[in-house]
């Protein structure tokens, strides 16, 4: 059986016009993917050149297959579980910048060269002391960055329409705000010129964005399956679920350039991403964080599972729908069609996702993702979402360690474990349940404030805690 090349699959040679910082699972399987499908759908002609970001990766594996890959994506589509194959052709090639750094520097003289897209994982938009502009290369990616723009910008002479347009894919809070800065820092630090960093700031466009995409990568455990499949041999296939949103913040220019719209891609375009991501943390983060304590103390053990059970899975989407959706500001139609394409993902037959995997540091996520819908719910309505205060008690209950004799191996900070251990060793009979809620509820640390405070929740929280250790949960869900 050949291997994937272009002597076995015909690929178009395309114009080298934007630069990847990342060669790795994510980066092929979501913005690869999506170039990929514009070229073939929208003429976009965008040739990527792959930047190994750190000083050992995938380039050698990626050249060897001339840039060529498969992405296999698995999940919901249209309401039905569908497996889909696609050779993604829009890399040209692969380059390390540790043992080609003079090829690397060489892009920046390219005229065509239009995008930057990168992901150089949470610890890559970072400020590195002792980086200089004479290292070949630099450590940090931002570092990179700046020697290869002021190449760029001595090599066009400042040219207004020769700056690049930033695509960060890094999961922190406003990505591409955080790498200018440093760029910036860094050109102030090298003591470059005043005209350059003007350059930088009013030419370059730096936009943040929000990415979402399942990848569990290299599929180890079925590849003698797939490579039967295919018809080919391919070393770096990668999986990934159907779902995807790229949410770019950033200029209408960005927009009509990045063509997305023409091939249907779940791209948005917006001058204010804030809703966007406040929307996928409260409903599918805060939705996987509620359907934890309460799906496991119920007795199951998978997310898909969990959705798919007739009292737990409907428990679930009332409290998306009806106590989460409610308290967000996009509008009900995107708010409910998002909430549906989250179900569809939770219900991915392809993907074996255990609740006690995504179980760590639970409260510290209750807190971020779930919290926030609990509080607004009783500002807006003036009564207690039930949904959520039964996630918050299974979740004190889950902190116990131990519910109706199965042991629960709980993954938190030593001082989560601390004071839960703590707290529950106050607990002796049901009348003492209150001092337990009023303990949990009462940590500020936890919580960020005393949750005691909210009318009826010491209460409701005390009266749940009694239910599970006594009957089951399965008495509060109905």
């Amino acid at each position: 059986m050949e291997q994937l090349s272009r002597n076995t699959h015909s690929a178009p040679a395309r114009t080298e016009r934007i630069l990847q910082f990342g060669e790795g699972n994510f980066l092929r399987a979501f913005a690869d993917w999506m170039i990929d499908k514009m070229n073939k759908e929208a003429d976009f002609d965008g040739g990527v050149v792959a930047v190994q970001p750190i000083d050992r990766g995938m380039i050698k594996m990626i050249n060897d297959q001339d840039g060529l890959y498969t992405v296999l994506l698995n999940g919901i589509k249209n309401g039905e579980a569908v497996k889909e194959y696609e050779v993604v052709d829009c890399i040209q090639r692969g380059l390390d910048p540790y043992t080609q750094f003079e090829e690397y520097l060489a892009i920046a003289e390219n005229p065509e060269l239009r995008f930057v897209i990168s992901n150089t994982t949470e610890a890559g938009i970072a400020y590195h002391e002792n980086n200089t502009i004479n290292d070949a290369p630099p450590s940090s990616f931002p570092a990179k960055l700046t020697v290869l723009l002021k190449k760029r910008f001595d090599a066009f002479a400042g040219a207004t329409d020769k700056g690049l347009i930033f695509i960060p894919c890094e999961l922190i809070d406003r990505n591409g705000d955080n790498l200018k800065r440093i760029i910036l820092q860094y050109a102030e630090e090298w003591g470059l010129s005043t005209e350059f960093k003007t350059w930088v700031e009013e030419h370059n466009i730096f936009t943040n964005t929000l990415v979402d995409r399942i990848v569990p990568g290299y599929p180890k455990t079925k590849i003698e399956e797939i490579t039967k499949e295919i018809g080919y041999k391919d070393n770096i296939v990668v999986e990934g679920e159907q779902f995807h949103l790229w949410v770019i913040e950033g200029p209408q220019s960005v927009k009509d350039e990045f063509p997305s719209e023409k091939c249907g891609l779940n791209v948005i375009f917006t001058d204010d991403m804030a809703p966007y991501r406040t929307r996928k943390v409260r409903i599918l983060n805060g939705a996987h964080t509620t359907m934890v304590p309460v799906a496991y103390l119920y007795g199951i053990e998978y997310v898909r599972e969990s959705v798919e059970h007739e009292v737990v899975g409907e428990w679930i989407k009332d409290a998306i729908y009806k106590e989460i959706v409610p308290t967000l500001d996009l509008s009900k139609e995107e708010l409910e069609s998002f909430s549906a394409d989250v179900i569809d993902r939770f219900r991915n037959p392809y993907l074996k996702h255990a609740l006690m995997s995504i179980s760590l540091n639970s409260v510290s996520k209750f807190k971020t993702r779930v919290l926030p819908s609990l509080t607004q719910y009783v500002d807006l309505k003036g009564e207690l979402p039930q949904k959520l205060v039964i996630s918050l008690s299974a979740l004190i209950a889950f902190y116990k360690g131990n519910v109706g004799g199965k042991e629960i191996a709980l993954n938190d900070d030593a001082s989560v474990l601390e004071f839960a251990a703590s707290a529950w060793s106050e607990y002796t009979d049901v009348a003492s349940l209150k001092s337990v809620a009023e303990s949990f509820l009462g940590n500020e640390s936890f919580w960020g404030q005393d949750l005691n405070k909210i009318t009826g929740l010491t209460d409701a929280v005390a009266e749940n805690l009694a239910v599970i250790l006594g009957d089951g949960i399965q008495n509060l869900l109905g």
